[in-house]
């Protein structure tokens, strides 16, 4: 594995843990369809909530909530359906986005993370 999917890796599993820490349940993670991926599908209190997560080295000039564009975002509502036409859920959906910080270290550490509840919604494409 390269470096780069090791940091993607280590950002997806500090964001599974934070949810689980606050009473989320992990429904799935690396979701895939063609054309479409979600990091984490997550579910608590009647709310499922599909998760990008967007990991970055420390330093980074890029924000991971701006690489989460209207491209992408139509992209993770695509996957998002096809989810629910699967695995059918009750309650209200949303769209969360997790921006983790990591060392550049070949073997990352964790240094922070920005959670974005409501990132967007499937109306603002």
């Amino acid at each position: 594995m390269s470096v780069r999917s090791d940091r993607g890796k280590a950002g997806e599993q500090y964001v599974s843990e934070y949810l689980e820490e606050r009473g989320w349940s992990i429904k799935t993670r690396n979701y895939r369809i063609r054309g479409g991926e979600i990091d984490i599908v997550a579910e608590k209190g009647g709310i499922t909530a599909f998760v990008e997560v967007k990991t970055r080295k420390f330093g980074s000039l890029a924000d991971g909530i701006d690489a989460v564009d209207a491209r992408k975002r139509k992209c993770l509502i695509r996957a998002a359906d096809r989810y629910i036409e699967e695995n059918p859920v009750g309650g209200d959906v949303r769209f969360d986005v997790a921006e983790v910080s990591v060392t550049t270290e070949e073997v990352p550490r964790v240094l922070g993370i920005k959670y974005y509840e409501n990132a967007f919604d499937s109306f603002t494409l």
